[in-house]
């Protein structure tokens, strides 16, 4: 009854696009059902040798239609897989992964657990906060194991598949031999890690380290760094000192060094109550980027860096220049910033830039990597994985074009900025291009293959695409035989690394 007076009074007030589901979920963008496997699927071309594995993507799909505000980083966390198995044949399943949230509401058939970007808006966000601890304490729900939806980020570590959102601890996704996936469960690395795990954990491609943070939207240490040794030993927790709450979805690594952002996106809850939206933009906060040794015990010997319009959702890689005393990184600086969660009349702009931090000056420097007509918005996309931490010159990343559909990819090189297209054609959309090296040890750092999920609006059909990086021609096409929802990020796991699946 309460939450119908909390539907009826939010009813009569319209939502911002940024909370509407008619707009968030439409298209391509809305649900699917889960898919068991279908094996031995139609392809096109011939599939590279080196693609023997499982490309695993996720993404947010919500099981039940919102009752309310609902933005697409709401939805409950699907896994795609595709599986390229040793006889070349071909084959595809989708299934949730199966959170604690996931699992109260499908037993009460509706959504009961607040979303925290489409309804913590204003008064009745609060009250919905309110109702739902007040469901909890008649033991109606159980938030005592984890809120979170596990839609955004994927890894493999230490012999696990594990799915990730900011907001929980990781999920154990078991990969089947048949090509299906089973949730294990929330995975607290053998009970040392007793908070919340960013979705872009880095895997150091030599030492096999996983290097991650934790941060809090409500109480102190608002961010924490820790990581695990290759076995998966955890490290001490790392308090990284910070006055308010801020924005970080993702981080960088060098040989060396972790690289964090210090935005100007906070989260406050007066500001929920008062704007109607939980993260705003402090503008008088300067913006920085703050590094540290990896093997860091405490917050002593942070270095923070004053960078200017630097507000990047994602960072693609760092490096160190020891000839110049520099710290490289590479990501796609956002403006205005917060434009992803609030509505906002100037256009989103996503910009490819290389920011240089100075470890004897502390001071930065911005460049633009792509200038003049070629500037496009670059979003979702990586390095080859064997080079991160380490001098790249290729990065591929997603043509958020027209926002936030993706038009198709581009490889840029970084120090030119030469850009070249790989564009999926028309009324034809994809996500995140995945960069597949054909081996560890090749002398081109671009020899390898992008794998991406492309859905065509004319048909509603979807087929994965398997391009040449080196000359970006298309190699072969996997028709699928379900609709694959454009989604978030994805990783391929080799049929070597999953002999030592646990």
């Amino acid at each position: 009854m309460v939450e119908d007076i909390l539907v009826s009074h939010e009813c009569q007030h319209p939502l911002p696009k940024t909370a509407d589901p008619r707009i968030q979920i439409a298209g391509n963008f809305a649900p699917v059902r889960e898919q068991p496997v279908r094996q031995s699927l139609p392809v096109t071309g011939t599939v590279p040798a080196c693609i023997r594995g499982v490309y695993v993507r996720n993404g947010a799909n919500p099981l039940f239609e919102p009752v309310a505000g609902h933005h697409f980083f709401d939805g409950d966390g699907m896994v795609h897989a595709v599986t390229f198995n040793p006889d070349i044949s071909v084959s595809h399943a989708c299934r949730f992964t199966e959170t604690e949230r996931l699992i109260q509401e499908r037993v009460l058939g509706r959504p009961v657990f607040p979303k925290a970007i489409g309804e913590l808006h204003g008064h009745s966000g609060i009250a919905r906060l309110l109702l739902f601890y007040a469901r909890g304490l008649l033991g109606l729900v159980d938030h005592r194991h984890g809120t979170g939806v596990a839609n955004a980020g994927l890894v493999y570590f230490n012999g696990r598949l594990l799915a990730m959102s900011e907001d929980d601890l990781p999920y154990h996704v078991r990969l089947e031999p048949n090509g299906d996936l089973h949730t294990i469960g929330r995975f607290n690395f053998n009970e040392q890690l007793r908070s919340a795990m960013i979705a872009h954990p880095k895997l150091d491609p030599v030492t096999r380290e996983l290097f991650a943070l934790s941060y809090d939207v409500v109480q102190r240490p608002y961010l924490k760094y820790f990581h695990f040794s290759a076995d998966g030993t955890k490290s001490p927790d790392v308090e990284i000192p910070l006055k308010v709450p801020t924005m970080i979805h993702d981080f960088a690594i060098t040989e060396n060094y972790v690289v964090v952002p210090d935005q100007q996106v906070v989260f406050k809850l007066p500001e929920m109550i008062r704007a109607g939206h939980l993260s705003s933009t402090n503008r008088k906060r300067r913006p920085g980027l703050e590094f540290y040794q990896k093997n860091a015990r405490n917050a002593s010997a942070i270095v923070w860096v004053e960078c200017p319009d630097t507000f990047c959702f994602h960072l693609w890689n760092a490096w160190e220049e020891p000839e110049s005393n520099e710290v490289v990184v590479i990501g796609s600086c956002m403006t205005p910033p917060a434009s992803i969660f609030n509505d906002c009349d100037e256009p989103l702009k996503s910009v490819l830039s290389e920011i240089r931090l100075n470890l004897r000056t502390r001071k930065s420097t911005r460049r633009k990597i792509i200038s003049g007509p070629d500037q496009m918005n670059l979003e979702a996309g990586m390095v080859n994985r064997n080079k991160l931490g380490r001098k790249t010159r290729y990065v591929y990343l997603a043509i958020a074009e027209p926002w936030p559909k993706v038009c198709g990819f581009a490889k840029v090189e970084i120090s030119t900025g030469r850009v070249e297209k790989y564009v999926y054609g028309d009324r034809r959309y994809g996500g995140e291009p995945c960069f597949v090296p054909m081996e560890a040890n090749s002398e081109r750092e671009d020899d390898g293959y992008i794998l991406s999920f492309v859905h065509d609006e004319k048909t509603w059909k979807s087929e994965l695409q398997i391009i040449n990086a080196i000359n970006l021609e298309l190699e072969a096409t996997v028709k699928l035989p379900s609709r694959v929802p454009y989604g978030f990020h994805g990783t391929f796991i080799s049929s070597d690394e999953l002999i030592h699946q646990v």
